[in-house]
């Protein structure tokens, strides 16, 4: 299987990209090239260039994206540049890290995490920005799964957490960044939260 992978540089990005690499072709799209024996095919890009998307996905049969918010939206800006390539290809398999904000909230029924009284960040910015792309996947016709960690320290791996569809687990607090990719890995064999987010947490 080929996979185009998205955030490969960041922190979860990159675990999902060593455990990728190991047993599948990779593309992926790099701001800047890792050199001449970096392992994959690198495409040296921007995820706002639909060019640049077009050729990191053109192949492949499953795309995984963990890229980073930041204040400019990124992910509201990218997703349909994403989900264009992938209609263009015949590609219906993506799966995404997201933040437990997106998560349904446990105490305030019908908010989301980030807009109840269970998130104590002050800034909703980021959720804000995931959330956009969550309801585009939830839209969509694609096979989407949004993993969605609380508090992502760079941590250990460990190999023992706790998922639940669309809500956080009771009482979790952290998971590292490890397990977190780890999981994301995981989702190109296991089918079992098509079409949901999932709650990761130790």
């Amino acid at each position: 299987m080929k996979i185009a992978l998205f955030g490969s540089t960041g922190r979860v990005g990159s675990v999902v990209f060593q455990r990728a690499i190991s047993e599948y072709e990779v593309n992926r799209l790099v701001r800047r090239g890792s050199g001449q024996d970096a392992p994959g095919t690198e495409i040296i890009g921007d995820v706002l260039n639909e060019e640049d998307v077009m050729k990191t996905i053109e192949g492949s049969e499953a795309v995984i994206s963990c890229l980073n918010t930041d204040k400019q939206d990124v992910l509201t800006k990218s997703m349909p540049i994403l989900l264009k390539a992938m209609r263009s290809y015949g590609v219906k398999r993506i799966i995404t890290c997201g933040t437990a904000g997106i998560l349904q909230a446990r105490t305030d029924d019908g908010l989301y995490r980030f807009q109840s009284s269970e998130s104590k960040r002050r800034s909703t910015t980021a959720a804000e920005d995931h959330l956009r792309a969550f309801l585009m996947l939830q839209a969509s016709e694609m096979d989407w799964t949004i993993v969605c960690p609380t508090y992502l320290p760079d941590g250990e791996r460990l190999g023992n957490y706790r998922t639940e569809r669309n809500v956080l687990p009771e009482g979790g607090s952290s998971i590292s960044m490890y397990d977190t990719g780890d999981f994301i890995y995981k989702q190109l064999s296991d089918l079992s939260f098509i079409k949901s987010r999932v709650g990761i947490c130790y």
